[in-house]
């Protein structure tokens, strides 16, 4: 089962490219905000994918790939 990784891929060779064996996907239920360039303000998004490594994670929102950090509370930004 692929669920939460982009079409085409797996789990294991997320793991294998990436070189962390704990790279996992995250449900996308959860408050997901990209910093405005510029504004200092934060604009939400709507994944597709949340895939974590450690406390890093990498979004994918409507075709374009975003980074940023796991909070305490489940929350992705970036």
């Amino acid at each position: 089962m692929n669920s939460g990784v982009p079409t085409g891929w797996t789990i294991e060779r997320v793991r294998a490219l990436s070189g962390d064996p704990s790279a996992a996907p995250l449900s996308l239920d959860r408050l997901v905000v990209v910093e405005v360039a510029g504004q200092g303000d934060y604009e939400p998004l709507q994944p597709e994918v949340i895939l974590a490594f450690h406390e890093l994670c990498l979004v994918s929102d409507d075709g374009e790939w975003f980074m940023g950090q796991l909070d305490d509370d489940g929350s992705v930004s970036g």
